[in-house]
C-alpha cells in the first residue's frame, strides 16, 4: 500500500544522458512523483543536493567527471538518505560494490518503467515507514495511516480530499499554507476556481478535528493568505 506522503519526497536523478533523464522524469511523474531535480555530472549533483536536500537519489555509475560510487559516498557525508543505482553497468562486481557502499537497490538498463516505480516505492516505504504519524491536536488526533480523526474516543473517517489537505497542512505545521498551494494539493495542476470548494472542505475538517468548529484552535484562518495547522508541540 502506497501513502500519499511518499509521493512528496524530493528525488535527485543523476545521469549524463538527457534522453534518459527525460524518460525517467516522465515515468516518475506518471507514478505521482513531482518533486524531482536532475543533474548530469558529479559536481552538478553535489551542488544541487546542497540546496535541494533530496530524500532519494537515483544515480548512474558512469559520469563525465567521476562515477556514481564516489558520488554516493560524497552525498552520504552530508546526509543519509536512500540511493538507487540505475546504470548500464550490470557486472556482479559492480553490483556488489554498490550494495557494499550502502546502496538500497541496483537496477540495470534497459529497465521496465513499472519495475522502476515498484522499486522506488519499496525503498521509500522501507526508509520512511515511520512517517505515517499520529498527529496530536488540541482536541483530537489525526491518524494519517487510517485516514481518520480520533476525537472523544470516536473514530471519524476522512475523505480523500480532506486527507490531501491535512497532509499538505501537516507538512507545513505551524506555517501558513496558501490557498493556491492547498488547492493544488487537493485538485492538482489546475487549482484555479476551487476556492469555494476549499472553504467547504475546511469547514468539514474543522467539524471533525475541533471541539468548537466556529472557534477553531487547530486549523486557523490567516485572512487573505491561507490556513495554518497548529499541532501540539509546534
Amino acid at each position: 500500500m502506497d501513502f500519499d506522503y511518499l509521493k512528496q519526497k524530493r528525488i535527485l536523478l543523476v545521469d549524463d544522458e538527457q534522453e534518459l533523464l527525460d524518460m525517467v522524469v516522465s515515468i516518475l511523474n506518471e507514478g505521482g512523483f513531482q518533486n524531482i531535480r536532475t543533474a548530469k555530472t558529479v559536481s552538478e549533483a553535489v551542488t544541487v543536493s546542497e540546496t535541494y536536500q533530496p530524500e532519494l537519489a537515483i544515480l548512474d555509475v558512469m559520469l563525465p567527471d567521476g562515477n556514481g560510487f564516489a558520488l554516493m559516498e560524497r552525498l552520504k557525508q552530508s546526509a543519509d538518505y536512500p540511493m538507487l543505482f540505475l546504470t548500464a553497468r550490470g557486472e556482479d562486481d559492480d553490483k556488489f560494490h554498490g550494495f557494499g557502499l550502502g546502496a538500497d537497490d541496483y537496477m540495470v538498463k534497459p529497465f521496465l518503467p513499472k519495475e522502476l516505480l515498484f522499486r522506488i516505492n519499496a525503498i521509500l516505504r522501507r526508509s520512511y515507514k515511520a512517517e505515517n504519524p499520529l498527529v496530536k491536536l488540541r482536541d483530537s488526533e489525526i491518524d494519517f495511516a487510517r485516514a481518520e480523526v480520533i476525537k472523544n474516543g470516536e473514530h471519524i473517517l476522512l475523505t480523500a480530499k480532506e486527507h490531501d489537505l491535512l497532509t499538505a497542512l501537516y507538512r507545513n505545521a505551524g506555517r501558513i499554507v496558501t490557498i493556491d498551494a492547498l488547492c493544488e494539493a487537493a485538485w492538482g495542476d489546475n487549482p484555479f476556481g476551487y476556492e469555494n470548494s476549499l472553504m467547504a472542505h475546511i469547514r468539514r475538517i474543522r467539524e471533525k478535528i475541533e471541539a468548537n468548529p466556529s472557534q477553531p484552535v487547530s486549523l486557523i484562518t490567516i485572512k487573505g493568505l491561507g490556513y495554518k495547522l497548529v499541532t501540539e508541540g509546534k
